[in-house]
C-alpha cells in the first residue's frame, strides 16, 4: 500500500513532510483535505485531530508531525 500524506494548501508543515518523504526517496500520495472533505474526515478518523501533516502507512499513523518526528518514524519502522 502507498503511503497516503493528508496535507493543507499552504501549509509550511505538509511542505516539509513532502519533502522528507522525497528525498528518502519514498512514493506516497498526498491529499488535500481542505478539498477533499471525505480525506479530511478520514484522517480525523485515523489520528484523532484535524491537523495535517498526517501520515498514513499501513496500520500506521504519524500525525501533527514535525520533519524530525517524520524522518524518525521512517528510520524506527525501517520504510525505506
Amino acid at each position: 500500500m502507498t503511503p497516503i500524506l493528508y496535507i493543507k494548501t499552504g501549509c509550511p508543515w505538509c511542505s516539509a513532510a513532502e519533502a522528507v518523504l522525497d528525498r528518502n526517496g519514498i512514493s506516497y500520495d498526498p491529499i488535500d483535505v481542505l478539498r477533499d472533505r471525505a480525506a479530511f474526515h478520514r484522517m480525523k478518523e485515523i489520528s484523532g485531530q484535524s491537523k495535517a501533516p498526517t501520515l498514513e502507512w499501513e496500520d500506521r499513523v504519524l500525525a501533527d508531525f514535525a520533519p524530525e518526528d517524520l524522518e524518525a518514524f521512517i528510520k524506527e519502522n525501517n520504510l525505506k
